[in-house]
């Protein structure tokens, strides 16, 4: 697929031109165009010819590169590293290269070749070669994303103005997926008897790449009776993923489907499949990402497929900067949200990033219903044209206002501007919250609003840029988490009833794992249940025996239990129920008896809510008295980063966190000795046999900046639970109750409160 079309591209270029056109500023070549294989070495000769205007002495060109991009730095200064690039002058005049560490959005990274001493005429040309490795260097490294159109963005100030005008050549190289490492069967969320379903079959390479698979004859393998299930598939020659349609389960409880090769080893077991009857079925959807038209990679139909096609979600969306969308490329959006939403199949909403800074108000989504309605944006600041000024929001509170008509919802989410959700307020447009992303963990954002009294729901979402929405591995840049997922348990897959789930906040978010999630209140007495929130809406109540999450209730008399039913793919490591940020219940399905010679240390959490938020983890770990037997990594998405076992007794780490966790788990020779932590941020030192059930906490400062140490038995074993709890909640004051739930592996899913009201 060619780069993204020029007028769907939200870049900008100078007003101002020394010609009439392109083509007067020069022209450029790129060789090799040959496809490349992710975080592989290559060369690459890029061409300019210089155009009718001469380039002047001090006058340059400049090569640019998506922001989004993770190849290795470039660097002009060290001949046998990597990415060393140089450049030559046809006529011999000196060249002075530069890196500049960030350009102009979204062509944020750059190399500029400036002549100095000299001139250059038409017909003239710059040679400059990415990854020379005449003087050892390896080459260039590639980026960790496969892409159809890696771009090599051209342009140049021919008269030393300072304003570089782009080249009409897009030069760009496909990059592909490397050997597949892993294989996933994906299942769906919640289904009731007898409901269909569609099974997913992928495979990824190192980097979480949808890779073609190196087999095509798979077995699936149950021990449920399972409708439409067969047996064994030969999967398309060359394609990346199958789709098994039609399935259906009757039987009640948690099943398990695994992919098997024919000799029967395991290549991939599904999340679990939950049959409930009477339940709200659950859809798992990621609305929430970017692709090449804003500051991704990719085209919208490409970003739109993936979901569709590879990620295997049931609900999706597009959420490109206002700042940066065209009025053309909202019209496309427009036509291929409508073209590709399918009731039954996919659900597309259109929609868009409500980009405010922080001070008026921060990052919002904005989701329509329905296509063809007027973008309100936070300001014009990349566009040209400026006929529709006018219609611009520019303060969260006047987008509230201008939106009170609409038939949409708004989400706050912590992004490059995160939410203030203090600034303003509306129950009426916004629902919800997104407390996990790439671009880390949140719960601030969700306790914060609950401070405020605000009645929202929580998702998660990817807020990616790589074009893979719903299985949004971060790669090698700041991104430190994968991507998330948001359950949304609504009648039907229809635009109608996902607006009424979100409008209800009967949803809940994952870090990318499809953990089945229910929390229910049963009360002894009826209490009244609103479908909308009655300090805002002049709504009636049903009278009712229990709550889900997300839902609005008066209490009656007598006690409340909370029941809460969890089936994940991964061994249930904690579970915690909380009243706004004070915990309630912290539930554990093993005791101080089952603890074992096994220790995880993790590292978490953030430097402040802004935008530089991300904390770097650089440190050791070393034992005495006690061995290290092996070891496995925790949320560690960055294998280039460090995470080594140095030696019998020590472990090297590295990491990113931006409220999120990361670690690692070691399994020692025994359970005596002692563990010393020494990293960037804080040290301390423990006796392993006086860790217990609760957490050792080194505390950083920062925003939840900690390392804790815990100790758990050597194997987990419960990926299901259903467990009820006293819930001690007052009549004579609002709660908002709400769990958490963290698994073995590092996953994590995070409920919609429920809301008791006076």
């Amino acid at each position: 697929m060619p780069p993204i079309e020029r007028n769907l591209m939200g870049d900008v270029w100078p007003a101002v031109e020394p010609g009439k056109g392109r083509d007067d500023y020069g022209s450029a070549t790129l060789s090799p165009t040959d496809p490349c294989v992710v975080r592989s070495f290559q060369t690459f000769k890029l061409t300019y010819r210089v155009g009718r205007f001469g380039l002047d002495d001090t006058g340059a060109i400049r090569v640019s590169f998506r922001w989004v991009n993770d190849c290795g730095p470039l660097q002009t200064h060290a001949p046998a590293a990597m990415n060393f690039v140089t450049a030559t002058a046809s006529n011999g005049v000196p060249l002075t290269l530069f890196v500049e560490p960030y350009g102009y959005r979204p062509w944020s990274l750059a190399l500029r070749v400036t002549v100095t001493g000299g001139y250059m005429r038409e017909g003239d040309e710059i040679s400059i070669l990415f990854g020379d490795i005449q003087g050892g260097s390896p080459g260039m490294q590639m980026q960790t994303i496969s892409e159809d159109a890696f771009e090599f963005k051209v342009s140049a100030d021919v008269c030393a103005t300072g304003q570089f005008n782009e080249l009409e050549q897009q030069l760009s190289v496909p990059i592909i997926a490397g050997p597949p490492v892993s294989w996933h069967l994906v299942g769906p969320g919640l289904r009731r008897p007898g409901e269909p379903f569609d099974l997913g079959i992928r495979t990824e390479d190192y980097w979480g790449n949808p890779a073609v698979p190196d087999r095509t004859d798979v077995h699936l393998r149950t021990d449920s009776r399972i409708e439409g299930l067969p047996s064994s598939i030969m999967l398309p020659t060359g394609a990346r993923t199958c789709r098994i349609e039609g399935v259906s389960i009757s039987e009640l409880g948690a099943h398990e489907i695994s992919l098997t090769t024919p000799a029967g080893r395991t290549l991939a077991t599904a999340n679990p499949i939950v049959i409930r009857d009477g339940s709200l079925p659950g859809y798992w959807g990621d609305l929430h990402g970017q692709s090449g038209e804003t500051v991704g990679i990719g085209s919208i139909e490409q970003y739109l497929e993936f979901a569709r096609d590879i990620a295997f979600l049931d609900v999706t969306g597009h959420q490109g900067n206002d700042f940066q969308m065209t009025n053309a490329f909202w019209a496309h959006l427009n036509s291929v949200t409508e073209r590709l939403n399918s009731d039954g199949k996919l659900i597309v909403f259109p929609g868009y990033e409500w980009s405010g800074n922080t001070p008026v108000g921060g990052d919002h989504n904005v989701f329509f219903r329905n296509e063809g309605r007027q973008i309100r944006r936070s300001s014009h600041a990349m566009l040209v044209d400026r006929s529709d000024l006018a219609t611009d929001a520019n303060t969260l509170d006047q987008l509230f206002d201008a939106l009170a008509e609409e038939d949409c919802i708004l989400w706050s989410h912590i992004g490059g501007r995160p939410a203030d959700v203090s600034y303003a307020h509306d129950a009426r447009l916004k629902t919800a919250v997104e407390v996990h992303s790439n671009w880390g963990t949140f719960e601030w954002a969700l306790t914060d609003s609950l401070a405020l009294g605000h009645r929202v729901g929580v998702v998660s979402n990817s807020d990616g840029h790589k074009g893979r929405p719903g299985a949004g591995a971060p790669g090698a840049t700041e991104f430190g988490a994968y991507g998330g997922l948001t359950c949304f348990l609504a009648s039907e897959l229809t635009r109608d009833a996902i607006f009424e789930c979100m409008r209800r906040r009967h949803h809940y978010g994952t870090s990318g794992s499809r953990i089945g999630l229910d929390i229910r209140a049963k009360f002894e007495e009826p209490a009244s249940l609103f479908i909308r929130d009655p300090d805002h809406f002049d709504i009636g109540f049903d009278l009712v025996e229990e709550a889900m999450m997300g839902d609005i209730v008066r209490l009656g008399g007598g006690g409340i239990r909370l029941r809460l039913q969890v089936d994940a793919a991964s061994p249930i490591e904690r579970i915690e129920v909380m009243r706004g940020s004070e915990q309630l219940i912290s539930h554990k399905p093993y005791g101080f008896r089952d603890l074992g010679s096994r220790l995880r240390v993790i590292w978490q959490g953030a430097e402040y809510r802004g935008r530089g938020r991300n904390t770097h983890w650089r440190g050791r770990l070393q034992l005495s008295g006690a061995e290290i037997q092996t070891m496995a990594p925790i949320n560690h998405w960055n294998p280039e980063r460090r995470l080594d076992q140095t030696g019998p007794n020590q472990v090297i780490f590295e990491g990113v966190t931006s409220g999120n966790f990361a670690g690692v788990d070691l399994w020692l020779d025994q359970s005596e000795g002692e563990i010393m932590i020494d990293s960037n941020h804080v040290s301390g030192s423990a006796a392993i046999s006086d860790l217990g059930l609760d957490d050792l906490v080194l505390d950083a400062g920062g925003l939840d900046r900690q390392i804790r140490i815990r100790r758990l038995p050597d194997r987990l074993d419960a990926t299901a639970i259903d467990e009820q709890f006293e819930l001690p909640v007052h009549r004579n004051e609002d709660a908002a109750i709400w769990a958490r739930i963290t698994t073995e592996d590092g996953h994590q899913a995070w409920s919609s409160p429920i809301y008791f009201i006076q």
